[in-house]
């Protein structure tokens, strides 16, 4: 058996934390081991998960400018103690990759990997002391990984793009249990209260990447044009479910307060079965600043969710006809008036619903034949780690 050590900033619900946990549920654990690194003292979502399946977690300081010296002496003395154990370290916080990938490797670990999962930065100091830290991450790694080129050109540069040095890994998922199933459907629409509700959905972490003041502006358009159509044939009155937690949720909990619309928003919080909750939408918003390749929005049409979605997302996700791309440029009642003339057509309660079920749900076989299964990816990544090579 090898182990790999991957390494994280914290092992929360975050999309590359529960892309990696997928795989390690799925992979060869006789053959493949999982480690993780992360840089923060308190406890992870994930750790209890990882240490019954055999996995441990090491901890080192955050990394702060001020302490670059502390940081590298830390991974230095983790290495001396336990680098002779990895085979393989897949570094999946690229902000400081080309710090302990360089160690890891003068520590003997045979193979060095820097996976890109973002097309962009945080705003301010600290974006740029990202992008300065990365700038030369491409000639530190043995492998660069990207989940889409957007991605591969922001952490790694366009010169390592066109070199071909960069190789895709498809964000894989559970396609099968993202596949619609009504009876989720129904016990998550009664549990919250919107039966006789349009669902507007949203998936991910409220962070300034998801643009979520833009999205909660949308669907306050979107009731004020359901509140002026009164008396005309205008549908069920829209509901907008965000799922997730984040640093803004203050924030964004007092905007949907001055917009007057808190009875139309329900704030559901992180979700360990997140999967029953895209059957309860009717459509699914995201208005994303910047993304690598959101493993949300294939899990969202792999359940048969129409999916309107900003520009700044990569074309890789493009796995279905449910898609509609819109510029997070445009008036918010733009975005507004694409999701009320789908409203307005839709039947949330079709009287053939085994039909629309199982229209629903063909679109999962779709996202699986585009090859974002973690089962196959499992296999694919076994073969990586076993054999240095991905092909």
């Amino acid at each position: 058996m090898i182990r790999i050590l991957h390494v994280f900033g914290k092992l929360e619900l975050g999309g590359a934390e529960s892309r990696i946990m997928d795989i390690y549920r799925h992979i060869d654990r006789s053959k493949v081991q999982f480690d993780f690194v992360v840089h923060t003292p308190d406890r992870g979502y994930f750790e209890d998960e990882i240490i019954k399946m055999g996995g441990r977690v090491f901890r080192v300081p955050r990394f702060r400018l001020f302490n670059i010296i502390s940081y590298k002496k830390a991974f230095r003395e983790f290495f001396e103690d336990y680098g002779n154990e990895f085979t393989v370290v897949h570094g999946h916080m690229t902000s400081t990759a080309s710090i302990y990938l360089p160690i890891a490797k003068k520590a003997g670990v045979r193979t060095t990997v820097a996976h890109a999962r973002s097309a962009g930065v945080d705003p301010g100091v600290k974006g740029f002391l990202t992008r300065m830290l990365r700038r030369n991450l491409w000639e530190k790694a043995d492998y660069l990984f990207t989940c889409s080129k957007k991605a591969g050109i922001s952490v790694f540069g366009q010169k390592a793009v066109d070199k071909g040095l960069v190789r895709f890994v498809p964000n894989a998922i559970r396609v099968g249990l993202f596949a619609f199933n009504s009876k989720y459907r129904d016990d998550i629409r009664k549990e919250y209260g919107i039966n006789d509700r349009f669902v507007v959905g949203h998936v991910g972490r409220l962070h300034y990447s998801k643009n979520h003041e833009y999205l909660i502006d949308i669907f306050a358009e979107l009731i004020r044009m359901y509140d002026e159509a009164k008396g005309t044939d205008k549908g069920l009155r829209p509901a907008l479910l965000l799922v997730g937690d984040g640093p803004l949720r203050a924030d964004i909990e007092e905007r949907i307060s001055s917009l007057g619309i808190t009875d139309d928003v329900i704030l559901a919080g992180n979700q360990k079965d997140i999967y029953r909750f895209y059957d309860a939408m009717d459509c699914f918003v995201y208005p994303s600043r910047y993304e690598g390749l959101p493993g949300t929005v294939v899990e969202a049409q792999s359940s048969g969710l129409r999916c309107i979605i900003s520009d700044s997302i990569c074309e890789e996700v493009h796995l279905t006809d449910l898609l509609t791309v819109r510029s997070i440029n445009e008036d918010a009642d733009q975005w507004a008036g694409e999701i009320y003339e789908y409203m307005t057509g839709y039947d949330p309660d079709p009287a053939d619903k085994e039909s629309a079920a199982k229209k629903r749900t063909g679109y999962a076989k779709q996202v699986y034949n585009a090859g974002f299964d973690v089962t196959l990816q499992a296999q694919k990544m076994t073969r990586f780690y076993e054999a240095g090579t991905y092909e």
